[in-house]
């Protein structure tokens, strides 16, 4: 999964990429007075909302684990959840019936509610409660018949031991780095789902927050660049064509992250806009993705440099308090007439309760500009994205 660092409140292990960033305000010949430490954010009901996922999903997972008495319910799920794909899991509130699919249902909405998202039916989100298997060596026991214990999968990276309960309700302490021989199911949350939903949500909240500027103001013409393109109609952008996490372990009972980025800048209209960019594709660490998608729309913004924050959905992240909070943050930065890094002030929006698990900080990577292009390390030394300018033609 994804580097856990750690988080020093007002500190970041970026020195080299902010007395860059703070170089490049003053050749522009701007005060960097607007980076000054943003107003005291309140603390979110982060701890609560974690809390209250947690404690559904376990709740999930104890009325699954006697579920599996049923013998006809038992064969059911075992099918369906050796066949679903890798970390996909099973949609388990939709296949189940009866009580079952009442409480699974109720858990469901509880975790919606604890994330911010829309808890009502019919509203988009839909079920986010799913059933893997923990771990690929436990395929064997299950498809001989073993009845599998079920664990919820939390939030915590750095808990020692996993609770599953069997059948008759009792729990086991299992170790939660060493995937037991006995299969276990883990219900889990399907984050992809989220994530697309929670964005939804950061959007709407920073837009009502005044982050998110008006319409781009369409370019005249665009100039000739290094690779002489012709003046044409249409818009620059920066195109992420590799990107790379590095390696690190966590519990086996821990499934696919989303990973997503927080892009930021002084809009068109001279105010701070976030534009929150979705990475699904982003699975596993340790591995170079080229997916040729575009990070930064130049188009929106006013400068040519900006900001990006990569972040990681874990499970618990309440969107509407991270949109809150970082909308707190940045309405006290505004222009001065010059590019103003914003990766600290995000950061810093954050309260600390939020750096224990979710949501996860994963890198950041200061100054960006319209002409960068090759190879750039993250500031924290975690993320390596390759880049290239990108110029979309209108049709």
């Amino acid at each position: 999964m994804r580097p856990r660092p750690t988080r020093r409140r007002g500190t970041l292990t970026a020195t080299a990429a902010t007395l860059a960033a703070l170089t490049t305000v003053a050749a522009l010949g701007a005060a960097p007075s607007a980076s000054a430490s943003p107003a005291p954010v309140p603390a979110p009901v982060a701890a609560t909302a974690r809390a209250a996922v947690a404690s559904a999903q376990d709740r999930a997972a104890r009325d699954l684990a006697r579920s599996l008495r049923d013998a006809s319910w038992r064969t059911s799920l075992r099918a369906a959840t050796l066949k679903a794909p890798g970390a996909t899991g099973v949609p388990v509130t939709e296949r189940a019936t009866g009580t079952l699919k009442a409480r699974l249902t109720a858990a469901d909405r509880a975790i919606a509610k604890a994330k911010g998202l829309p808890a009502e039916p019919g509203t988009g989100t839909g079920s986010l409660l799913r059933l893997r298997l923990g771990a690929p060596s436990m395929r064997a026991a299950l498809s001989a018949g073993v009845t599998p214990w079920v664990a919820a999968a939390g939030s915590d990276d750095t808990g020692r031991t996993v609770t599953a309960y069997d059948s008759q309700g009792r729990a086991h302490e299992l170790d939660a780095r060493v995937a037991p021989a006995q299969p276990v199911y883990v219900v889990d949350l399907d984050t992809t789902k989220a994530l697309a939903a929670g964005l939804d949500v950061v959007r709407k909240e920073l837009a009502k927050a005044g982050l998110a500027s008006a319409a781009p103001i369409a370019p005249a013409a665009s100039t000739a660049s290094t690779n002489t393109l012709s003046a044409t109609a249409g818009f620059w952008t920066t195109k992420i064509t590799s990107v790379r996490l590095n390696d690190d372990q966590e519990p086996w009972v821990k499934g696919d992250a989303e990973i997503y980025t927080l892009v930021s800048g002084f809009g068109q209209d001279g105010k701070v806009r976030v534009d929150p960019v979705d990475m699904p594709y982003l699975d596993n660490d340790g591995t170079t993705y080229r997916p040729n998608q575009i990070l930064v729309n130049w188009s929106n913004y006013k400068y040519d440099l900006a900001d990006a924050v990569m972040m990681e959905e874990d499970g618990s992240t309440n969107y509407r308090d991270l949109a809150k909070a970082i909308a707190t943050a940045l309405l006290t930065l505004t222009d001065q007439g010059a590019y103003v890094p914003l990766v600290n002030a995000i950061l810093d929006a954050m309260p600390d309760d939020w750096w224990t698990d979710d949501p996860d900080y994963v890198d950041s990577w200061y100054t960006l500009a319209r002409q960068s292009t090759g190879t750039l390390q993250g500031a924290r030394g975690n993320g390596t994205m390759t880049v290239e300018p990108y110029f979309v033609q209108q049709f």
